[in-house]
C-alpha cells in the first residue's frame, strides 16, 4: 500500500531560515522598534538581518550582565560590599552594647558580687579599726594626763579591749580604764607608784560637774628606799642624820628609820582618809624620848602625801612588805569636778 506523496517544499526550510536559530539566538528584525512594535510596512520586509546590526545589538545587551558579573567578582563591592557598607552602624551599636552587657553579667554573677561585698566590708572595717584607734589613743592621753597632773608624776592609760571606745565615746560611758604610774613618785612622796582601775564612768554636762564615776580603786606601793629619800626630803638639815636607812619588819607590820644619832620605829596605819606613821618607840643615843616631839612632824609629812586626794579618794588600809608598804585606796561614785574647781581634770 502506498501513500500518496504530497506536493513537495521546494522553498527553504524552517531550521535553515537565518532568524529561526532557537529561541535564544532570536532577535528582533528592522521592523521592530525599541519598544517592541512593528513599523508600518515593515510587515512584508521579510525576515532578513544585517550581521553587523546583529552583532552590535547582541554586544549592547551583554555588556551589562559582564559589568554586573564582574562587579560581583570584586571583593568589597556588589552586595556583600553594599551590606557590609548599610551594616557599619549597626556593628558601631553593637559594640557599644556588648559592653555593657558584659558589665550587665558582670554584676549578676555571684562571684563578682561576693567580692565586692568583701571588697566594701574590707574597706569599712579598715574605716572603723583607723577610727578606734585614734578615738582610742587620743582618749588613753587624756586620761593619762589627768592622773599624771594630780601625782606629779609620768602615767599611762588603757582602755577595755572590748567594747569598741569609739562606741564609749559615742555613749560618754567608759566601763573598764586601767592608769599606772611611772613610780617615781606621787607628789612628794619619792619612789611612790599607782596603779588605778576605774569602771563605770559616766560623762555628763551638769552644771559644776563632768561626769560620775563608778568606782576607783588603787594600789599603792611606796618602797623603803623611797620612804628614806622622802623623810631626808622634809628634813633638809636633820634629815640625813634622823634617817640614814629604813628597814622593813612584816611580821609584826613595823618600818624601823635609822639614822646616825637616833632610832625610830613606826608603825603605818590608815588615818582619816590617809596614812600615818604612828611611832612607838624614839631612842637618841641610847636614850627614850617622847615621841610626841616627832609624832607631829611626821604626821604633817604623811598628810601631804597621803590625803586630801580628789574625788574623795581615801585609804582602805596598809601592809608592811619585805620591800615597803603597799595601801590601798578606793571611791565611788565620785564626782567629777568642773574645770574651774579642778585644772588636772580639764580636758577630760
Amino acid at each position: 500500500m502506498t501513500h500518496p506523496q504530497g506536493p513537495l517544499n521546494d522553498g527553504p526550510s524552517t531550521w535553515a531560515r537565518p532568524g529561526a536559530q532557537g529561541p535564544l539566538a532570536r532577535t528582533s528584525g528592522p521592523a521592530e522598534s525599541s519598544g517592541g512594535r512593528l513599523r508600518p510596512g515593515a510587515a512584508g520586509a521579510g525576515h532578513t538581518h544585517d550581521p553587523q546590526t546583529v552583532a552590535g545589538r547582541s554586544s549592547r545587551q551583554t555588556e551589562p550582565l559582564s559589568a554586573a558579573h564582574a562587579q560581583a567578582q570584586r571583593p568589597g563591592y556588589g552586595a556583600a560590599g553594599r551590606a557590609g557598607t548599610r551594616t557599619t552602624p549597626l556593628a558601631t551599636a553593637d559594640e557599644g552594647a556588648a559592653p555593657a552587657k558584659g558589665k550587665r553579667r558582670r554584676f549578676r554573677d555571684p562571684l563578682s558580687v561576693f567580692l565586692i561585698l568583701i571588697i566594701v566590708f574590707s574597706l569599712v572595717l579598715a574605716g572603723l579599726i583607723g577610727a578606734e584607734l585614734y578615738v582610742r589613743n587620743q582618749a588613753n592621753d587624756k586620761v593619762a594626763a589627768a592622773v599624771a597632773c594630780e601625782v606629779r608624776d609620768q602615767a599611762t592609760a588603757s582602755f577595755g579591749v572590748a567594747p569598741l571606745v569609739l562606741w564609749q565615746v559615742i555613749t560618754r560611758h567608759f566601763t573598764n580604764i586601767s592608769v599606772e604610774t611611772a613610780g617615781h613618785q606621787v607628789r612628794d612622796a619619792k619612789g611612790m607608784k599607782i596603779q588605778i582601775t576605774i569602771s563605770n564612768v559616766r560623762l555628763t554636762n551638769a552644771p559644776g560637774s563632768k561626769g560620775t564615776i563608778g568606782a576607783l580603786d588603787a594600789t599603792i606601793t611606796w618602797t623603803a628606799e623611797g620612804i628614806k629619800e622622802s623623810v631626808q626630803n622634809a628634813l633638809p638639815i636633820l634629815g640625813p642624820f634622823v634617817t640614814s636607812s629604813v628597814v622593813t619588819h612584816p611580821k609584826d607590820g613595823t618600818i624601823e628609820l635609822k639614822g646616825m644619832l637616833d632610832d625610830i620605829v613606826a608603825k603605818p596605819v590608815v588615818a582619816g582618809n590617809g596614812i600615818e606613821l604612828q611611832i612607838l618607840s624614839f631612842n637618841t643615843l641610847g636614850f627614850s624620848l617622847p615621841r610626841e616631839s616627832v609624832q607631829s612632824m611626821l604626821n604633817d609629812f604623811t598628810a601631804n602625801l597621803t590625803k586630801n586626794y580628789p574625788l574623795g579618794i581615801h585609804a582602805d588600809s596598809v601592809q608592811v612588805t619585805s620591800t615597803g608598804v603597799i595601801s590601798h585606796f578606793s571611791t565611788r561614785d565620785a564626782t567629777i569636778p568642773a574645770d574651774s574647781l579642778h585644772p588636772c581634770f580639764a580636758n577630760l
